[in-house]
This record gives C-alpha cells, sequence and structure tokens, in this order.
C-alpha cells in the first residue's frame, strides 16, 4: 500500500512523519534535513520530479531570516542534501507544483511599501528545479481586516498571507492560503478560485472568496480549536481532506504550540466548505 509522509518545521532541521494510513499513528522518522549553522526550518514542500525528491524549506543563518533553499534526496526519507538557495531576502512557505506548462513556485514574501504592508504570495514559473525564473506575479494580496496581524501591527499595521496551496478539480483552480498571525483569533484558512484552462499559472486570475463581500474563511478558531493554519490538502478515495495545525481551545495554551490535524473539505463548482468548521 501507499505510504504518506509529512514534513514538518523544526528548530533542528526538518522532521518527516510516515503513515500507511492518514487516520491512525504517524511514525516520527526523524531529522531529515539540516545544514551547519541553520535553525528555524519552516515549511517545507517536497516534490518528487524525474526520480528526485525535492524539498524547498526556509532557514535562518547568520542574519539570514529566512530565506528560500532547495534541498534534493533520492528517496522521501532523504538523506536531504542543500543543493542552493534561491533568494537573497525573506521568502517562505514555498508550495512547488507541475502543470502541463511545466513547474510553478508559489511563496510568500514581505512588501513593507505596498500600500497594505505585509506578508503575500507570489507566483514564478521554475526554469527547473533548482531555478527560478525570477519574475514572479503577486496572485493573493492582503484587503481585509481580519488579514491584519494583531501581533506584529503594534508600531504599523502590518498584514499575513501566507501558507500558499494550489490546487485543480474539474475546471477549477483553487489557490489556498492562511490569513493573520497564528497567535490570534482571526488565523484563518482562506481561499482564491478561478474556473480556467489556463495551466500558466502566473496567467491564472484568482478571486478571493467572500460572502457579499465579507470576510469568509474556510477553517478558523472555533469552540474546540484555535490557531488554525498553514495546511496541506490531499485527495484520498475521492474525498478532499486538509492537514493543518493547530491547538486545543483554551485560556491558557501556549501559543507556540500546535499539531497537526485533519479535516474533511468539501470542494465543488469553485467552493471549498470545510464541514467541521461551517
Amino acid at each position: 500500500g501507499d505510504t504518506y509522509y509529512l514534513y514538518v518545521t523544526g528548530s533542528e532541521g526538518v522532521g518527516v512523519y510516515s503513515t500507511k494510513h492518514i487516520f491512525e499513528v504517524w511514525n516520527f522518522e526523524g531529522i531529515l534535513a539540516q545544514t551547519e549553522g541553520a535553525r528555524n526550518f519552516w515549511a517545507p514542500c517536497v516534490i518528487k520530479i524525474d526520480g528526485v525528491y525535492y524539498m524547498y524549506v526556509s532557514f535562518v543563518r547568520g542574519d539570514e531570516f529566512e530565506y528560500l533553499h532547495v534541498f534534493s534526496g533520492s528517496t522521501p526519507l532523504g538523506p536531504f542534501k542543500k543543493r542552493k538557495k534561491l533568494f537573497n531576502h525573506f521568502s517562505i512557505d514555498a508550495h512547488v507544483v507541475e502543470t502541463e506548462e511545466g513547474l510553478f513556485l508559489i511563496y510568500s514574501i514581505d512588501d513593507e511599501k505596498a500600500e497594505k504592508a505585509g506578508t503575500r504570495i507570489l507566483i514564478d514559473k521554475m526554469l527547473d528545479p533548482l531555478t527560478p525564473a525570477y519574475k514572479p506575479v503577486e496572485k493573493v494580496s492582503p484587503t481585509l481586516k481580519e488579514e491584519v496581524n494583531s501581533v506584529k501591527s503594534a508600531e504599523k499595521e502590518w498584514y499575513t498571507i501566507e501558507g500558499g496551496f494550489w490546487f485543480r478539480e474539474g475546471d477549477w483552480q483553487y489557490l489556498m492560503y492562511s490569513g493573520a498571525s497564528f497567535e490570534s483569533d482571526a488565523y484563518h484558512i482562506g481561499y482564491c478560485a478561478a474556473k480556467t484552462t489556463e495551466n500558466d499559472l502566473r496567467k491564472v486570475d484568482f478571486s478571493k472568496h467572500l460572502k457579499n463581500g465579507k470576510f469568509a474563511p474556510v477553517i478558523i478558531k472555533n469552540a474546540t480549536e484555535e490557531g488554525t493554519g498553514h495546511h496541506s490538502v490531499i485527495k484520498l478515495n475521492g474525498e478532499y481532506y486538509a492537514i493543518y495545525h493547530a491547538r486545543d481551545y483554551s485560556k491558557t495554551a501556549e501559543k507556540k504550540f500546535r499539531t497537526a490535524r485533519i479535516a474533511r473539505l468539501i470542494v465543488k463548482d469553485g467552493e471549498i466548505i470545510c464541514p467541521q468548521h461551517g
């Protein structure tokens, strides 16, 4: 049967869990990507291309704060070796996907000069697994007050849109994302959608999902959990699921510590609904 792998953020390196059944126990396989002097490995993404497993992950080293790098390995469990630094600036939350048009890199950067300053999602073409075209197009921008990062906004208003995840179902393409600060009540998963046959993701005109022009997240704090975000999506036996992190809701919860969760999604005709958060 299939084995599923979950690659996770870690202070010392990228940790990996595996399972044969996603609703059962996940086994810790160890820290499989590290590099000398680096820490705070954030939000790894792994894709298999021509028999090689490429891992895109940001980390901190010296005065380089969360710069995206690419590692590679010959198995899902690596060992992963660092190949290349992709950017000389803050760049996080890579999601690399393939369409008939080739490889695309979805990632987040900070824009301090924008009218709504803060983090947003860009898409660039990859010339090969190690080389972006460096002609990115901004695809998800902050527009709503619910996307303000209340934790970072002490000095000035700062927005956060990150954790992009793209997939296609039928005639629709979806670009999901996380918004606001993971420590705040507003932290949520939202999405943009486009009905299109366009395979060049830089050219897709995604529209942010709203209800009557208002904030309408797919997953957000409820009576049992908070800090809900930064997810990936898997389709299993015809059903969609979001695998995301959250913490059990309590007045005293340590904001930093979150665990992986899974929730069913209904994906239909340009809409995504999460029944347990509906």
